[in-house]
């Protein structure tokens, strides 16, 4: 079996025509060595496995080439000499090197000493060899290599030219990557060889340990499949899936579409964070100009102009916003994966009303998802997030009251635990009050009279059956006066008024529902002339005999009596 050799050895560039992505600093190199213009003291400083100490190594061997005439048979490696200050920190490892600086080279004109991760050494070290750096021998040259420049002493960088290494980028990685994949007789998808590259993250020692990883896992074809599988990354067609889903407000496919995510492994932080990004690749994709600083593969790209023709501008700056904002929040939330679906839903109401002006955050009423009516939002406040949320992720048949938000009032009638009546009583004063905000856009049609009346009655005798007599009898007194969408209905005092106020609310959805009219309003109107007779309550039987005789509530209060 032969020995293995990784591809970041196997693949080192032995020329500076082979070096990636730095193309500045070799062709400075090169000019410097033809015109003889190269200082005695390198700084070589940049990112992890951006070819620092290759092109160290290349310009070594470059120097003493030019100044022999056999090129072919020397390849001065007596000339160069490498320590590594990581672990050769000391002043005594300095002074070593110092004294064997004054000795001249036996080949070729110039002994070249490079010293890796000089921010390793200590400050005693730095301190004695500052003397040797600022006045060496005219045949020595030191190359300087360090990840982290500002660790070292502003003394030494004083006496040392300064090549600042970039990070290479993608499409530089990849053209390497698919030079190599001919060599090794590999095929490669473009988009497979994208993926490595920007995984890498700017070092191309890194891409090519990923490459060699995949291709241990893979074989001699390589797949974008394969490498999203190895490299535990989130393919980009999740996230066109996801954009397609939001674009189409469809809150409900897209919390499904999330959940299937996370049932991969991904957490929810890379998933919102991926997410922004993409919602950044759309937006770079809208102009012509900006169009090159979308780094993705040939594939990608197309479908990136695709989408990003779906998407308006305004619709990507508040995604981009949202996503952000979740991305901030992730690691301080209690409840990490509510906090990702809001943002999910929030996203997927930015383009549900066309006509809406501002950018607060909002939810579709889940009651377009029910009946498949188009209606505009409900504005929620802060307070209710939480439960739009919870509506919106019930069963179907749950969600269609959402845009009714039921609150409990406590009522300030004193009624005592002895009485049945009082019990009966209780239970009706029990009703919830609904408070409705304005929605638009709901259904409004038109209605005959008759039916509404009909309605009206049936609804009391529910209300007689569920043992609410009191209310019953309120709405049976009289027939509504129906005027357009309003049901104005006349009460003789306001004791009666303030009890159907508080059945108000279910009242209205069961006419709203029945009559498919949701402007429906009920206008409760007091009128103390009103001679009919109507069945009155416990309550208002006191109330008209307290009126003939005051001495009757002294007599309740002094016995502590119920009505």
């Amino acid at each position: 079996m032969e020995h293995f050799i990784v591809s970041a050895r196997k693949y080192r560039p032995q020329t500076f025509e082979e070096v990636v992505g730095q193309q500045a600093i070799t062709n400075t190199l090169e000019n410097a060595i033809k015109s003889n213009h190269l200082a005695q003291a390198l700084l070589f400083t940049g990112p992890r496995g951006v070819g620092k100490t290759t092109c160290a190594r290349i310009l070594a061997k470059k120097i003493n080439q030019n100044s022999s005439e056999n090129l072919e048979d020397n390849d001065f490696a007596f000339n160069i000499f490498e320590l590594d200050a990581a672990s050769n920190n000391s002043v005594d490892d300095i002074r070593s090197l110092t004294d064997q600086v004054r000795i001249p080279p036996q080949t070729g004109k110039y002994k070249v000493y490079i010293i890796d991760e000089v921010h390793m050494l200590s400050a005693s070290a730095f301190n004695a060899f500052l003397k040797t750096l600022e006045e060496p021998p005219a045949h020595a040259i030191f190359i300087l290599a360090t990840t982290e420049k500002h660790k070292i002493i502003p003394t030494i960088l004083s006496r040392c030219q300064i090549f600042d290494f970039k990070r290479i980028g993608v499409l530089d990685a990849k053209k390497y990557l698919e030079k190599i994949c001919i060599e090794e007789n590999i095929t490669a998808e473009d988009d497979a060889l994208h993926i490595i590259a920007q995984k890498a993250d700017g070092a191309m020692r890194d891409a090519l340990s990923i490459f060699d990883r995949v291709v241990s896992f893979s074989g001699k074809e390589l797949t974008r499949k394969a490498v999203t599988e190895n490299l535990n990354v989130l393919d980009y067609d999740e996230y066109f899936k996801t954009t397609d889903l939001i674009l189409e407000n469809k809150i409900p496919e897209v919390l499904v579409h999330f959940n299937s995510i996370l049932s991969k492994g991904f957490e929810g932080h890379h998933f919102i964070s991926g997410l922004a990004a993409h919602f950044r690749d759309l937006l770079v994709a809208k102009d012509k100009i900006t169009i090159d600083l979308l780094e993705v593969g040939d594939n990608a790209k197309k479908k990136y102009l695709i989408q990003s023709e779906k998407c308006d501008l305004r619709f990507l700056l508040q995604g981009i916003e949202l996503a952000n904002d979740c991305d901030l929040k992730y690691k301080a939330s209690q409840n990490q994966r509510l906090l990702v679906e809001l943002t999910l839903m929030q996203l997927s109401s930015i383009t549900f009303d066309g006509e809406k002006k501002n950018n607060k955050p909002y939810i579709i009423a889940s009651l377009h998802f029910n009946t498949g009516v188009v209606s505009k939002p409900i504005f929620i406040p802060k307070a209710e997030k939480k439960l739009a949320v919870i509506s919106s992720i019930k069963k179907t048949e749950t969600l269609k009251d959402e845009f009714i938000k039921p609150i409990l009032r406590n009522t300030n009638r004193r009624t005592s635990s002895l009485s049945l009546n009082s019990i009966n009583l209780k239970k009706e004063l029990e009703i919830i009050e609904v408070e409705f905000e304005e929605v638009e856009g709901l259904p409004t049609d038109e209605f005959l009279e008759n039916k509404a009346v009909h309605l009206w009655k049936q609804y009391a005798e529910k209300l007689e059956e569920q043992g609410k007599k009191s209310v019953a009898s309120i709405l049976n007194a009289s027939k509504p006066n129906i005027k357009g969408n309003e049901f104005h209905f006349e009460l003789p005092n306001t004791l009666m008024k303030d009890q159907l106020d508080r059945a108000k609310g279910p009242l209205l959805k069961y006419l709203r529902e029945n009559l498919n009219n949701f402007k429906i309003d009920l206008v409760i109107d007091v009128n103390e002339e009103v001679t009919k007779k109507y069945a009155y309550t416990p309550q208002e039987k006191y109330e008209k005999l307290k009126e003939k005789n005051s001495a009757l509530e002294l007599l309740r209060k002094t016995f502590d009596l119920d009505i």
